[in-house]
């Protein structure tokens, strides 16, 4: 069903039964607020009572949680700057005078409720349930199979949360505030840009099982398809050890572009023991793909030579006011686009607050009828305001642009943006209507 479509039922109902809540009881149960003139109905993890450690000890507190990759995980190096990332955006915030709700103002903590999801389904559902009765939704839950895991939580509790991930599954999901293309345009788009730019021929997709890297992989057998290109799907499980298979399928086929869906250090293992064993052909890493630390890794000349990587926005040296505002916040740190993603994955989960405040309705379902009524969201220019379409259905709202980068060892993060955000052909024409894998 598409989006819009199941919107209407779910929130008809949500809607009725705040408005019953609202009118019975305004101070009492979940609502949590006073019944008087411009005071805001307030819901589970939403206190009058101010943030621990905030500047603003008048305002009242919003709790967002984190769930994360920040230990042993394959994308725990991307996953810590991440998650640092979203403390600063929202330490801005906050400095700022954080949400305005009326006549009052409420911080936003995403420090007290912060669990590690080792990148494992049943932790990440572990987890989830030690803090969903304390936050409001969750700034960041991190991964597709992991978010997968929850999802149906989620929705039966009207959890918005921020993913860490960028499947095409989530455009279908009205608790999912996702930012930037998904797997699959951006590997559309990929694909697209190698014809163009190279010529290619014949394409193959390296990737993990499941909805991550079959993401990725549907949307390059689409361009293919739509180019006329030989396409071959590989699919690779996590490990250098484990990569054996997808290196001697790349070596002996000999494709002209390899779409690399993995983590870093998975990736470092393909690129460099391919081009070691001969291959000449082009990589293109899909977003995660990408850590710095590949260029002092063995497989550092392989990725200056034949790597290009895609993702949903610029770097993190790319010039705009967001990316300016998030390298102000953060101070010295050692670049990492990380930082990038978390930073610019908490601009719809403002918008959202500040729509939900200004509706005085900081419940769950209040923060879920303001989710929906976004066409727009000021990204301080990481994206284009449209790509913060949440309201019109999935073949409307999805965001289809993306942008390449070419190694560089002189930018911060090792890419500096060869196209900026474009749409390929086969994105352009594609009918969205159900997830890519």
């Amino acid at each position: 069903m598409a989006k819009w479509q199941h919107r209407r039922t779910a929130f008809t109902a949500a809607l009725f039964a705040v408005a019953l809540v609202a009118t019975a009881c305004r101070g009492g149960g979940d609502t949590g607020g006073g019944g008087g003139e411009g005071e805001v109905a307030l819901g589970t993890g939403v206190t009058q009572e101010a943030c621990p450690d905030t500047p603003n000890q008048d305002n009242g507190c919003i709790y967002l949680g984190i769930i994360s990759d920040l230990t042993s995980g394959p994308f725990a190096a991307l996953a810590v700057p991440i998650t640092d990332a979203q403390k600063a955006f929202w330490e801005r915030v906050n400095e700022n005078g954080g949400i305005q709700a009326g006549d009052q103002a409420f911080d936003v903590d995403v420090t007290s409720y912060v669990k590690d999801n080792k990148y494992n389904p049943e932790v990440h559902r572990q987890v989830y349930q030690e803090i969903e009765g304390e936050v409001l939704g969750l700034a960041q839950t991190l991964g597709s199979p992991t978010t997968a895991a929850i999802i149906n939580d989620l929705k039966q509790n009207n959890v918005v949360s921020a993913p860490a991930s960028w499947t095409s599954a989530w455009e279908f999901e009205d608790v999912i505030l996702e930012s930037g293309t998904n797997y699959c345009f951006e590997s559309m788009n990929s694909v697209d840009y190698a014809v163009e730019e190279f010529g290619a021929e014949s394409v193959m997709a390296v990737h993990y099982p499941g909805d991550y890297g079959e993401d990725a992989a549907g949307g390059a057998e689409v361009a293919a398809e739509a180019q006329g290109l030989d396409f071959t799907a590989i699919e690779t499980g996590q490990g250098p050890e484990n990569q054996a298979g997808a290196i001697k399928a790349v070596v002996s086929q000999k494709p002209d572009l390899v779409i690399v869906t993995t983590g870093p250090t998975d990736a470092a293992a393909i690129v460099g023991e391919s081009a070691a064993k001969g291959f000449e052909g082009k990589f293109i890493g899909t977003s995660p793909t990408w850590n710095p630390a590949l260029l002092k890794s063995p497989a550092a000349d392989a990725f200056k030579a034949l790597y290009l990587q895609s993702g949903p926005w610029g770097p993190f040296g790319a010039d705009t006011p967001g990316h300016e505002a998030m390298r102000e916040a953060l101070g010295d740190v050692e670049p990492s686009d990380g930082y990038t993603a978390g930073w610019a994955w908490s601009y719809p989960m403002k918008a959202a607050l500040e729509a939900a405040a200004e509706n005085g309705d900081l419940t769950r379902e209040g923060l879920l009828e303001a989710v929906t009524s976004l066409t727009t969201v000021d990204y301080e220019g990481m994206l284009p305001e449209d790509a913060g379409n949440y309201a019109d259905e999935p073949n409307e709202a999805v965001f289809r642009q993306s942008v390449m980068s070419e190694v560089d060892e002189d930018a911060p993060t090792g890419v500096s943006v060869a196209r900026d955000l474009y749409t390929g052909p086969s994105a352009e024409g594609y009918e969205f209507t159900e997830p890519c894998f």
